[in-house]
C-alpha cells in the first residue's frame, strides 16, 4: 500500500501529474455547477496539455542543463542533456570530481553504473574502465561515462612533480635529536624501508627522496574536453601508468599486492640503494679522498632511473667502464614515468659506529687544519721576507734621492744628515694610518729638530770665526 501511495505521489510531483490534476479540478468545477461540457473535447484539450508541457519541460531541461557545467566541447551538450534527464531517477551513475589527482566522491557515489560525469582539474587525469575493457586515459576538464564505466582501481593520476620521503626522518636521528620523544617501533619500522648492509656487515639506514612525475609530452597539446594543463598531459603515458601493473608479493603467506604506479619509483630506488651498498665498506661511504661511496651510489641511482644505458661496478665500487642498459630505466618508461632527481641524506648507522666515524673525523680534520696552519705560517714568512726587500730597497732609493742630486752640495754634517731624512718625513706623513706610524713621524721631528738646532750652532760658530 505504501509503495503504491509512493508511486502515486511521484507522478503527481511531475508536470504531467499536474496537468492532470488541473484537469480534473477544473472539470470537477464544471461539473459541479452544471456548465455543460464536451468530454472528446476536454480528452483533447488534456491531450494537446501534455504534448506542451512534454515540450516545455524537455526544452527548459536543455536549455538549463547548459549552465550546470562549463562545457567547451558543442557534443557534450546533448551529453550533459541526458545526464540532467535522469538525475532523478536511480538509473544515473556516479557524479564524481577529481583534484590533484585525488577522487571526491560522496558516500557509494563511486559504486553506481549508470551514465555519469567527472570533472577533473588541470593536474589530474583518469583512466576509465568496464568490467571486460579498458576504455581509456582522460586528462583535464570533463569526462561523460557510459553505463557501466568507471575509474580504474578508484584512483586519479597527479600530473604534478612529487617527492617521496623513504626511510628514518631526521629526529629519528639521536644525534641531532638527543631529547627524541618519537615511537620506537615507527622508527624501526622507518628504518628498515631503506635498511641496507655494507660489504663488511654494517646495517645502512639512509633517508631517500625521489621526484618524478607522469611523462610530459613533447608538445603541450590540449585535452579531449579542449581543457590545456599547465603540467602537461599525455594520454598514452596516464593509461600505462594504471593500466601496467606491477605485483608485488608479500612477506606473508605470498600474499600479492598490486603496486600503485606512484610507488614504483621508490620501490626501484630502494633496490638500487641496496645494490651497491653491498659493494663497500663502512669507512668508504665518508671517505674524504676523492667521491666517497654516498656520492658513487647516489650517482648510479640517478643513471639507473634517468638514463638507458650505464656504466658498470664491479663488486668493490670501481667502474668497469662497461656499458650496461638500465633495467629501471626500461621499467619506468613502460609505465609512463620519469624521474627527475634522487638525493641520499640523513643516513643512520649504529650508534657506536657512528660515534667512532665522527671521532675519526674530528682527528682527520685537526690534521687538516694543522697542515694548512703550517702553509699559512710560511707563507706569511715569504710574503714578509719579500715585504722586508721591497722596503729595503725603497728605504735606500728614498735615502739617496736628495743626495743624488746634481745641485746638491754638504755644507756640514747636520745639514746632510737633514738632507737623509727629509724623504722619509714626507713619506711617513702620506702613510700616516696607525699610533705606530705616529710614534715614529715623532721620533723623526724630535731628531729633525735637534739637527736644525746642532745645524745654526755650527753655522754660527763658522761666522764668530775672523
Amino acid at each position: 500500500m505504501r509503495k503504491t501511495f509512493s508511486a502515486l505521489g511521484s507522478i503527481f510531483k511531475s508536470p504531467f501529474g499536474m496537468v492532470l490534476i488541473i484537469a480534473l479540478v477544473w472539470h470537477g468545477v464544471v461539473w459541479g455547477l452544471g456548465i455543460p461540457f464536451n468530454y472528446f473535447v476536454s480528452a483533447g484539450i488534456l491531450a494537446l496539455d501534455m504534448v506542451v508541457a512534454f515540450t516545455l519541460l524537455d526544452r527548459l531541461t536543455y536549455f538549463f542543463s547548459q549552465f550546470v557545467l562549463p562545457i567547451q566541447n558543442p557534443k557534450y551538450r546533448q551529453e550533459i542533456y541526458a545526464r540532467v534527464q535522469v538525475f532523478e531517477s536511480g538509473e544515473r551513475g556516479p557524479t564524481l570530481f577529481v583534484k590533484n589527482g585525488r577522487v571526491i566522491e560522496h558516500e557509494g557515489e563511486g559504486d553506481k553504473r549508470g551514465p555519469g560525469v567527472i570533472v577533473l582539474d588541470t593536474a589530474s587525469a583518469i583512466v576509465t574502465r568496464t568490467d571486460s575493457e579498458i576504455k581509456g586515459a582522460f586528462g583535464p576538464g570533463i569526462k561523460f561515462t557510459e553505463k557501466d564505466e568507471f575509474i580504474a582501481n578508484k584512483l586519479g593520476v597527479d600530473l604534478r612533480a612529487q617527492w617521496q620521503f623513504i626511510g628514518p626522518l631526521a629526529t629519528d636521528q639521536p644525534f641531532l635529536n638527543p631529547l627524541s620523544t618519537v615511537n620506537p617501533k615507527e622508527a624501526e619500522k622507518r628504518r628498515l624501508e631503506t635498511a641496507g648492509q655494507t660489504r663488511d656487515g654494517f646495517d645502512v639506514s639512509p633517508t631517500i627522496s625521489i621526484r618524478f612525475s607522469i611523462r610530459r609530452p613533447v608538445k603541450n597539446l590540449a585535452a579531449e574536453s579542449g581543457v590545456k594543463s599547465e603540467y602537461g598531459y599525455d594520454a598514452t603515458a596516464v593509461r600505462n601508468a594504471v593500466t601496467r601493473e606491477v605485483i608485488e608479493l608479500g612477506r606473508v603467506d605470498n600474499k600479492k599486492d598490486r603496486m600503485e604506479w606512484n610507488k614504483l619509483p621508490s620501490h626501484l630506488a630502494v633496490n638500487i640503494w641496496r645494490e651497491y651498498i653491498r659493494k663497500f665498506k663502512l669507512e668508504d661511504l665518508f671517505s674524504a679522498k676523492g667521491d666517497n661511496g654516498l656520492q658513487v651510489i647516489a650517482e648510479m641511482m640517478n643513471k639507473r632511473l634517468k638514463s638507458q644505458t650505464i656504466s658498470g661496478l664491479d663488486d668493490t665500487g670501481k667502474k668497469t667502464g662497461e656499458a650496461l642498459d638500465s633495467l629501471e630505466f626500461l621499467q619506468l618508461k613502460l609505465r609512463g614515468i620519469e624521474v627527475m632527481e634522487v638525493r641520499i641524506h640523513n643516513v643512520l648507522i649504529d650508534t657506536g659506529m657512528e660515534e667512532q666515524i665522527l671521532k675519526q673525523w674530528n682527528s682527520e680534520w685537526m690534521k687538516i687544519a694543522k697542515k694548512d696552519e703550517g702553509l699559512l705560517n710560511e707563507e706569511e714568512k715569504l710574503i714578509e721576507a719579500i715585504a722586508r726587500k721591497r722596503a729595503a730597497r725603497l728605504f735606500t732609493k728614498t735615502a739617496l734621492k736628495n743626495i743624488h742630486d746634481p745641485g746638491w752640495k754638504s755644507q756640514d754634517i747636520y745639514t746632510a744628515l737633514q738632507n737623509l731624512i727629509e724623504p722619509f718625513t714626507a713619506l711617513l706623513i702620506e702613510n700616516q694610518n696607525s699610533n705606530e706610524t705616529e710614534g715614529e713621524t715623532k721620533k723623526i721631528e724630535d731628531i729633525w729638530k735637534w739637527l736644525t738646532v746642532h745645524s745654526v750652532d755650527t753655522l754660527n760658530k763658522k761666522q764668530d770665526r775672523p
